[in-house]
């Protein structure tokens, strides 16, 4: 039973991103509509039932767990669930548990977070201009946010600024959001804009900036060198010589990077997805509930779930019109 988690493409499956909540205090335009209908409470897994899941897939080989929302800091008490993850981080199980987050909560968290053995953070924020971001998060404050990142560095967690590229909305802050970053020793990574969910009015292809125009303009303004890091996540990145930092490049749409898959998602009512980009998923929450007294059937399920995971995504925006296009919205996955 605690033979690694395989997929049917032999990728060995390591990484586990975790949705606690689907709710969220931003209504940002590329992921949410404004008028968010959210899950009846009584449908999320409680925490006791996250820590169990979560404690599951680690028994299975899950060593990076990414915890995720909608916004995971909203959520009640969550400070109880990363306090529980911390008991696998000690014994070795786990190699690394971090979030993602907007950062409107990271000055009330950030230390307890440190404590609770998180060092990496990371930040989801578009822009610097404050009009602009309260324009592209609907209800969103950058100086709170701005105060969460410093509470967050004070703390000594290492934060990764996430940026998705915006098409006539970002693109003239290429550069000072580099540099900002830069100075505060702060990596970016720059991500496409992906066909999730019905947001209203929103136009998808006008919203699409690809990163390979990205990463021209940086070669116009950097020395620009490849690197083969990667981080277990679906990121490749570049260092610009001039200032030391990385820059990631996250392509679902202009550059496939399914080949080296190796994470599948857990929704706050214990989905499976075991593809950001496909609508295929396993109901886990049935054998968490239904077996409260043994781990095979969540195990079996698991393995179950596992056995189907696809080779990859289908998203194309290249024939003018969204195909690939995922009727469920991104905080509901996790983003």
């Amino acid at each position: 039973m605690t033979a690694p988690l395989i997929d049917p493409f032999a990728r060995a499956i390591t990484y586990l991103r975790v949705s606690v909540t689907d709710r969220c205090d931003f209504r940002c335009v590329y992921c949410m509509s404004e008028n968010m209908t959210f899950l009846p409470k009584k449908e999320l897994l409680t925490l006791e039932e996250l820590d169990r899941m979560c404690s599951t897939f680690i028994g299975l080989g899950v060593q990076k767990l990414r915890i995720t929302g909608g916004e995971p800091l909203v959520r009640r008490d969550i400070m109880t669930f990363f306090r529980g993850m911390t008991r696998h981080l000690d014994s070795g199980a786990l190699k690394e548990l971090t979030l993602t987050t907007n950062g409107s909560q990271l000055e009330k968290h950030a230390q307890a977070l440190f404590d609770a053995g998180v060092r990496r953070v990371n930040v989801s924020l578009d822009t610097l201009d404050e009009a602009k971001f309260a324009e592209v998060t609907r209800w969103g404050r950058l100086p709170q946010v701005l105060r969460g990142i410093d509470a967050a560095q004070a703390a000594g967690l290492r934060v990764k600024i996430n940026a998705v590229a915006l098409k006539d909305f970002n693109e003239d802050e290429l550069f000072s959001m580099t540099q900002w970053c830069a100075a505060r020793g702060i990596d970016l990574t720059w991500i496409e804009v992906m066909p999730m969910g019905d947001i209203g009015n929103e136009n998808r292809l006008g919203q699409y900036w690809s990163l390979k125009d990205v990463r021209k303009a940086y070669e116009g303004g950097y020395q620009v060198t490849d690197l083969a890091e990667r981080t277990g996540g679906p990121a490749r990145y570049v260092r610009l010589e001039d200032t030391g930092q990385q820059i990631g490049f996250i392509t679902p749409l202009s550059h496939n990077f399914c080949e080296s898959c190796n994470r599948v998602r857990l929704t706050c009512t214990g989905e499976l997805y075991m593809c950001l980009g496909q609508e295929d998923m396993a109901d886990l929450r049935a054998p968490l509930r239904d077996h409260p007294d043994t781990e095979a059937p969540l195990q079996d399920a698991i393995r179950a779930a596992i056995s189907l995971k696809p080779k990859g995504h289908d998203f194309d925006y290249s024939r003018q019109s969204v195909d690939g296009q995922m009727t469920r919205h991104m905080s509901h996955t996790g983003g």
